[in-house]
């Protein structure tokens, strides 16, 4: 109507009668104005819903899939908020059906004359949230390279946006509010890859964002009994020896198989290496004290310089090589200090020192490739000064 309104070369007469409005006011026995209703376009439910709790008229119900969006735009719901279906208002078959928000696409078939009341909402509709998840399933449906990807060919995007968001926290100025807009962007990025994951979850029948968002509020309920319970914990440390100890109840008993589940094998060597000995530590497997983990690293230092010596296989030497990262990593945790964060540091501190060095050969017309180490120590000697 309001395309055909502003076409000036056709001639639209609008004549008044009933609107359907009138009759959902009867059925309903309400007063709008009174209640403060508002009226929502079903196809767009989630970006006009946003913010609101009720009571809600919502129009344009004609189809299941109308309906599911609806009720996934809601990703807080109890699944017990009451709705009413109204069908077919005025006519022989009306049907006005009472029900839950969890059964508001199970009940009837609908069509053109389907509406639903919303009368109350515990929570109000998460409206960019949800205008991000109808994106996704935009995207996947209409953009051919969106319908090829698999949650194996997704991969290396989340690792690399995990990364981003690293960089982006590591660039984080107190005094530079630009670097908050990085972070923002590198936060929604990694946001994105989580809704692209759901998306394809959802198409094929399996889970949607709502049972993600919801996991993983159960979880952390589950996981602050100090805040949600009757236990107490009076720091940090408490907290950490409540959560761990929650998560060995939560595996159940221990078998062979199942002693490190939640351990990632992916996971990267370093963080790998810390929850493989963590999780030996939670059953007394651990050196009591830092200096146990200390002289290990010396042995194993030992028996990596012999299998050099004695030219082993290569692979004996990796071998053994591993051995003296995997207890520097035991050493750290018992000084808790995190092992991927040091490490890092100390590669960043390499960065800035070199990059200082070939600086200071640029500004002495020296060639680095033809430096002697004497040279080159000196350089190095001058940018640990700087830096």
């Amino acid at each position: 109507m309001q395309l055909l309104l502003q076409d000036k070369s056709v001639t639209t007469t609008v004549t008044p009668a009933m609107s359907f409005l009138d009759v959902v006011w009867s059925a309903l026995q309400i007063d709008p104005v009174d209640a403060g209703v508002r009226m929502i376009d079903g196809h767009r439910f989630a970006e006009l819903a946003a913010g609101q709790t009720g009571p809600l008229l919502v129009a344009q119900c004609h189809a299941n899939w109308v309906m599911s969006n609806i009720k996934l735009a809601h990703e807080s719901a109890s699944g017990d908020e009451p709705v009413v279906i109204l069908h077919h208002l005025g006519l022989d078959d009306q049907k006005i059906v009472h029900t839950t928000w969890q059964n508001l696409d199970r009940e009837i078939e609908p069509d053109h004359l389907t509406s639903i009341y919303i009368p109350k909402l515990a929570e109000p509709i998460a409206g960019e949230m949800a205008k991000l998840h109808n994106l996704a399933r935009t995207l996947r449906e209409q953009c051919p390279w969106d319908q090829k990807q698999t949650h194996d060919s997704l991969v290396r995007y989340l690792i690399e946006e995990t990364y981003e968001v690293v960089d982006a926290i590591s660039a984080l100025d107190p005094d530079d509010q630009s670097t908050d807009e990085k972070f923002i962007e590198e936060l929604g990025d990694l946001l994105y890859q989580v809704e692209f994951h759901t998306t394809i979850a959802e198409q094929q029948g399996r889970f949607s964002i709502a049972d993600v968002a919801r996991s993983i509020h159960d979880k952390l309920v589950r996981r602050h009994p100090h805040i949600f319970g009757d236990v107490h914990a009076e720091n940090a440390d408490a907290v950490v020896t409540n959560w761990d100890a929650i998560k060995q109840q939560e595996r159940g008993e221990v078998t062979e198989k199942s002693v490190f589940d939640g351990v990632a094998n992916s996971s990267p060597s370093l963080m790998y290496s810390t929850k493989l000995q963590k999780r030996a530590a939670e059953f007394g497997f651990d050196w009591p004290d830092s200096k146990g983990a200390s002289d290990k690293i010396a042995e194993e230092l030992g028996e990596l310089r012999k299998a050099v010596e004695s030219k082993q296989d290569a692979s004996e030497i990796a071998l053994e090589l591993g051995d003296v990262l995997f207890s520097v990593v035991n050493l750290s945790r018992h000084l808790g200090v995190d092992a991927e964060t040091a490490l890092r540091s100390a590669a960043d501190k390499f960065r800035g020192r070199f990059q200082s060095v070939v600086a200071l050969a640029e500004q002495r017309k020296l060639d680095l490739t033809k430096c002697t180490l004497t040279q080159l120590d000196e350089l190095w000697e001058i940018a640990k000064q700087n830096n």
